[in-house]
């Protein structure tokens, strides 16, 4: 499938890989793609990125997604399921940051050491690049450009679509943005 790719899409899914590295962590995951996707500029995604007033608010997206690592990876929505059966995830974070530390729910390394090999991708980047595919396929594009790559983000329960939709990004916006109304295009998910 990474023949089908164009240079930016080859270029966020590299910028991933390299933000997987340097946050020391073992796999690729759908927040690192958002990071890479925030890092473009001049291609279509950044285009529909400052189209929708996100340009300038990077820093906090970023402070989105940390935030939500600090909770172990859980989004809001699963924060307020876990409410609903009496769990208060707030609560549980400090309890733990105050035993073993700040960030002790956050995942980090994995693994015995660090190895040359590359990070591998976690199963919601790999969703992430299968559903770009068949974002592409649905919109008649030859290609698999970054703003696939921004539209699967966006489209996909989790956090990284979380963050976008608190700035404003959502499937529906990028999809106006670049193709207009979208009349007639199946909605990915």
């Amino acid at each position: 499938m990474f023949e089908r790719f164009t240079k930016d899409a080859r270029a966020v899914v590299e910028g991933a890989v390299g933000h997987c590295e340097r946050s020391g962590e073992g796999r690729v995951d759908e927040a690192h793609m958002l990071l890479a996707l925030l890092d473009r500029q001049g291609s279509r995604a950044s285009f529909a990125l400052a189209s929708l007033g996100l340009e300038r608010r990077r820093d906090s997206v970023v402070r989105g997604l940390v935030e939500a690592r600090r909770r172990g990876g859980l989004s809001r929505a699963d924060a307020d399921a876990l409410s609903g059966l009496g769990i208060d995830l707030s609560e549980i974070v400090s309890r733990v940051e105050e035993a073993h530390g700040v960030g002790a729910l956050e995942s980090g390394p994995r693994g015995g050491g660090r190895w040359s090999r590359r990070p591998g991708f976690a199963p919601g980047a790999k969703d992430v690049l299968t559903q770009s595919l068949r974002i592409a396929i649905a919109h008649q594009d030859r290609h698999i450009g970054d703003e696939h790559l921004l539209m699967a983000i966006a489209a996909r329960p989790g956090v990284p679509a979380e963050v976008l939709a608190d700035h404003g990004v959502t499937y529906e916006g990028v999809v106006r943005v670049l193709y207009g109304d979208g009349g007639g295009v199946a909605k990915a998910g």
